[in-house]
């Protein structure tokens, strides 16, 4: 599966082999987070490198709906109740600007990304009060929004909320185009950092500060932010022939689905879950099939998965990794919006290192007080982790390696133990651990892509063992 945006982006970044040895600045992660925060520290004469395990942009900023947006769903009216007015307020002007500041750089760099001024709607097909609640709220903290009760969707709602000055793109053009002009080295993967040293496969760097722009943090202490999030899974498909829409739309009830369009194409995600909470699959056909029904013959043309980190309170985590490493910082927890993230976060480590006020520090600092909201959470995702940890050690497998059908995956007993099988097409079986290798929790067989996911922190493998998602650092034993 290959995401809209990587079928249609060409990179064109100049390869690098690791021949430094130390840095003013070392960013880990090309990811948006990570090329904006070393754009703008290099506009001010930082000496910046970034690191990547892989290729720019070949995590989750290649897998977004890249809808560049202050409207994030019903969060205001959230904020206002549970972090106040003045935190509140600073979110809204923090993601207000960083649309902003997309169309400066923009601008200014002269890139090519298919950036489109387009108006956000929220909508429901079910109650809209919950809609007018958020409409005051926005309105109160200056996002003005207002609610309408038609629009272009081609079936019936109940009301929307319209967010005009919003703007959507083609995020890997736009990531490409800036990387291009900074000294990116790929295929280095860091191994740990210690002090202010960064350990890599192909050598170390001394580093004056060291940002983790890695989408998780791989590392667990300090900071503890295994604690202090967990991960989500979304998924999307383009389709052809369903027409254009002039908004981006995003539904909030239960079974809502997200709406854009990229020249031709419609773009429609939605089927969320937790990570390692998906044992019936069947994602993609579900959004396809409520397509289908909006729009006539439809044909697929992508379909790709995002995963997203949540924090305790819908805040992202921007700023020192944690009291005893000041020269450490870090950028994740975006959740569903890491456009707009991505760039408030860039901007404020950027200032940070840079010794310069940036007003958005006390809303998003990784050090900031619970709140009651964020102890419940720590306390849900605390017997969580336990739940599936036991579960690992006490639950018998309920299937043999001889009931599995081709193309599918499970949980098994294999010469007396826990083992996780995949029997593909052939009748080739592909045994491995079901521990974890990040904190050791089991993992659970998700059938709609063919991986194993981590409930507890999120982290996933293939069915073959190899990594694809930190925090884990490393794949799963085979068996």
């Amino acid at each position: 599966m290959e995401s809209l945006w990587r079928m249609t982006a060409k990179k064109q970044i100049e390869t690098r082999i690791l021949d430094r040895k130390e840095a003013e600045t070392v960013v880990i992660g090309a990811g948006m987070a990570g090329i904006l925060t070393a754009w703008f520290l290099q506009q001010q004469g930082n000496d910046v490198i970034v690191l990547e395990a892989d290729e720019v942009g070949s995590g989750q900023t290649g897998n977004t709906t890249a809808k560049i947006t202050s409207q994030h769903g019903l969060i205001y009216d959230k904020l206002l109740r549970n972090q106040g007015v003045e935190f509140a307020g600073l979110y809204a002007k923090a993601n207000e600007e960083a649309i902003q500041l997309y169309e400066k750089i923009i601008k200014k760099e002269k890139i090519s990304c298919d950036l489109e001024k387009r108006p956000a709607y929220l909508y429901t097909k079910k109650d809209i009060h919950s809609l007018m609640v958020e409409a005051e709220a926005a309105n109160s903290l200056g996002i003005s929004c207002t609610l309408v009760m038609e629009t272009e969707l081609p079936f019936l709602i109940e009301g929307a909320l319209c967010f005009e000055n919003q703007a959507q793109f083609h995020p890997l053009k736009f990531l490409y185009g800036l990387a291009d002009k900074l000294p990116v080295y790929e295929h280095t993967k860091v191994l740990k950092a210690e002090g202010m040293t960064v350990e890599t496969e192909k050598g170390n760097i001394k580093a004056k500060n060291i940002v983790f722009a890695v989408h998780y943090p791989f590392v667990n202490k300090p900071g503890y932010y295994f604690m202090r999030m967990h991960q989500e899974r979304s998924y999307a498909i383009a389709v052809e022939g369903a027409g254009q829409l002039n908004g981006m739309y995003l539904g909030i009830d239960h079974d809502g689905l997200s709406f854009r369009n990229y020249k031709d194409l419609l773009i429609i995600g939605g089927e969320g879950h937790r990570t390692g909470e998906n044992p019936f699959g069947g994602q993609y056909e579900k959004i396809f099939r409520e397509a289908a029904k909006i729009w006539s013959g439809i044909k697929e043309t992508a379909k790709w998965s995002a995963q997203d980190c949540v924090t305790l309170v819908d805040i992202p985590y921007i700023g020192n990794f944690s009291k005893s490493t000041p020269d450490w910082y870090v950028a994740t927890g975006f959740r569903k919006w890491g456009m707009t993230g991505a760039m408030v976060a860039a901007k404020l480590l950027a200032d940070k290192i840079l010794r310069k006020e940036n007003e958005f520090e006390k809303l998003y600092t990784p050090q900031r007080k619970l709140v009651s909201q964020s102890r419940k959470n720590i306390a849900y995702n605390t017997i969580y982790s336990g739940v599936h940890l036991s579960k690992r050690l006490l639950k018998s497998p309920k299937e043999e390696i001889s009931g599995l059908q081709p193309g599918h995956g499970g949980i098994v007993e294999y010469e007396g133990k826990k083992a996780g099988a995949y029997k593909d097409e052939n009748g080739e079986v592909f045994l491995v651990d079901i521990k974890c290798p990040h904190l050791g929790c089991q993992l659970e067989w998700n059938p709609e892509e063919q991986t194993w996911d981590c409930p507890c922190h999120g982290s996933r493998f293939d069915y073959m063992g190899n990594l694809m998602n930190n925090p884990a650092q490393d794949g799963i034993e085979k068996t």
